[in-house]
């Protein structure tokens, strides 16, 4: 009897061993499954740490000002003297590359290489005219996009004609740059960049900046605006305000803004008719303010800044060049302090306007200055290469 309650005890002590055995094989399992989750969710947070650091887009260092840049370098730890280091490489000896600042340590490149973009233009394809050395350049952007730029030379030096947008939403129906539409502006430091890259390009001083390429600047009022501040700073290329000239179709409240800045640049108005309903047939953009506001508004930037107002006027054969026209026009700037551009219109494949022939132009010229107003016609330059505004961007793409 003694000897079968002691074989059930045995049983039952075995069955205990063999459960607290099986209970700690159910731990080391859960311990190993925790662990093998516990590393999961450390992988899956890293992972999307790495993947919300790519998603942040660096800071733009070529578009900040000198002060901005003296703010932000203080910001992360670094002396004001190191901003004007950095400024000089960006701005006047115009790097490409971090590593090429030989006055700043490794140390700190790095640290610019990680948290700033260094905004670098890349030309993807340069037309140099027979006639004359005109030079067009088409531009690849960082995102890939494109733009254009031109070089002329004059006895006065090199003059580099800008794009302020990819692409235009302005509609004027004898430009090629509004086809498609607008893509998006540029950064101060895109604009800057055509800039650098023409004149690294050339190995000589740019002394003339027009913003008259792809774009209405105005519709980019706040990034042109600091890139003509940067271009004229003393500690940059300090290119002189005179020596810059920003078009427009004419937005009058911008216009406005403009000239309460009293810069000393030289505005000019993409005019192309005297009255509205024939400027409205040509620039679309037109419907938002009448041509009377327009001039208006023009007298206001001369009024606060001095600056002779410029008016440029597209001669198209049969439609703005004729005797009435030039009468027209005479009667609407007669008495101001302006410039008239006569422009022959460049001719674009897939605009039906035709340029006006010489004799039209010189007879619409003759015209404008019995109204005592001073004409000028803008010598074609390029003529051989593809010289209409947009034309080389749009055969690219």
């Amino acid at each position: 009897m003694q000897e079968m309650q002691m074989n059930t005890e045995n049983v039952d002590r075995i069955k205990k061993i063999e459960n607290i055995e099986k209970i700690g094989k159910i731990k080391n399992t859960e311990k190993i499954e925790n662990t093998e989750m516990a590393e999961k969710i450390e992988n899956t947070e890293m992972t999307e740490k790495i993947e919300n650091t790519d998603q942040i887009e660096k800071i733009d260092i070529k578009s900040m000002n000198l002060t901005e840049l003296t703010n932000e370098l203080s910001r992360i730890g670094e002396k004001a003297y190191r901003a004007r280091q950095i400024y000089e490489w960006l701005h006047i000896k115009q790097v490409s590359d971090f590593d090429e600042m030989t006055n700043i340590s490794k140390d700190l490149r790095n640290r610019l290489g990680g948290a700033y973009k260094l905004t670098v233009l890349r030309p993807v394809k340069v037309q140099v005219s027979k006639l004359d050395d005109t030079r067009k350049y088409l531009f690849a952007l960082p995102d890939q996009n494109t733009i254009e730029s031109v070089r002329m030379k004059y006895k006065h030096g090199n003059t580099v004609c800008i794009s302020s947008q990819v692409g235009c939403r302005m509609g004027c129906r004898f430009c090629a740059s509004t086809i498609g539409g607008l893509v998006r502006n540029l950064s101060p430091s895109e604009m800057l960049e055509q800039v650098y890259r023409i004149g690294r390009d050339l190995g000589e001083r740019i002394s003339n900046v027009v913003v008259m390429g792809i774009g209405e600047p105005l519709d980019n009022y706040d990034n042109l605006l600091k890139f003509i501040r940067m271009l004229t700073d003393e500690h940059g290329l300090n290119i002189s305000q005179r020596n810059i000239t920003v078009s427009t179709c004419g937005i009058v409240p911008r216009i406005r803004e403009l000239a309460d800045e009293k810069l000393q640049i030289t505005l000019a108005l993409s005019l192309h008719a005297p009255v509205q309903g024939k400027r409205l047939s040509l620039m679309p953009a037109a419907a938002a303010y009448d041509l009377d506001d327009v001039i208006e508004a023009c007298d206001y930037y001369f009024a606060q800044t001095g600056r002779r107002m410029s008016y440029e006027y597209s001669l198209i054969s049969g439609l703005n060049d004729t005797k009435e026209d030039a009468q027209a026009l005479g009667r609407l700037l007669s008495g101001k302090n302006c410039h008239v551009n006569l422009i022959p219109v460049n001719p674009v494949r897939e605009s039906p306007f035709v340029q006006s022939d010489e004799g039209a132009v010189a007879l619409f010229k003759n015209k404008l200055e019995k109204y005592k107003i001073n004409v000028t016609i803008r010598r074609e330059m390029g003529r051989d290469i593809d010289g209409a505004c947009g034309q080389l961007r749009k055969n690219y793409s």
